[in-house]
């Protein structure tokens, strides 16, 4: 069983855990990452989730994502999902998300990474990614569009898009 801390509306640890798969109870959050890589083409690096996953089997997703798990810290987490699920070893310790999105049971930590990474040298998790390539911005949504991909908001692509060298929103 895994478990995560339980955060309350402030993002304050409460000193309680829950189980990885349960439903949080009213206010209480959990902490979800997502690391997105782009290449200096402007690319996404985008995964396909495996068949036997229970959350959308066989759908195309950013890079790599999951939950923080009990006693992690976001940029923690963030290694940990790109070593599991990719091979790659990024050091995140001094970074912090370029973007802070909440949902209805957590807080959703983003960062963005431009990153030139050979697609053959990475060792995909044999139980969670089937496949990755790299994917512009109208082909994630032409993607999502056919159901292909994830049903993320359809804004939330071209705002990863144009952050990717900003962080934060600003141009200079």
């Amino acid at each position: 069983m895994e478990y995560w801390d339980i955060y309350d509306v402030y993002r304050n640890k409460t000193g309680r855990t829950g189980i990885r798969g349960e439903q949080v109870a009213p206010g209480d959050y959990h902490l979800v990452i997502h690391v997105i890589i782009f290449n200096s083409a402007g690319q996404m690096l985008i995964q396909q989730r495996q068949s036997c996953k229970k959350s959308w089997p066989d759908k195309w997703d950013i890079t790599v994502g999951g939950c923080a798990m009990a006693g992690e810290n976001s940029q923690q987490a963030a290694m940990r999902e790109l070593q599991e699920e990719l091979g790659l070893h990024i050091d995140l310790t001094n970074t912090a998300p370029d973007l802070m999105v909440g949902f209805k049971e957590g807080f959703d930590d983003m960062y963005l990474l431009v990153r030139d990474i050979d697609l053959s040298t990475l060792t995909l998790q044999a139980d969670e990614v089937q496949a990755v390539r790299w994917a512009d911005q109208q082909e994630i949504l032409d993607m999502i569009a056919s159901g292909d991909f994830i049903c993320y908001q359809p804004s939330l692509i071209p705002l990863l898009f144009d952050l990717r060298f900003h962080g934060g929103g600003l141009t200079e």
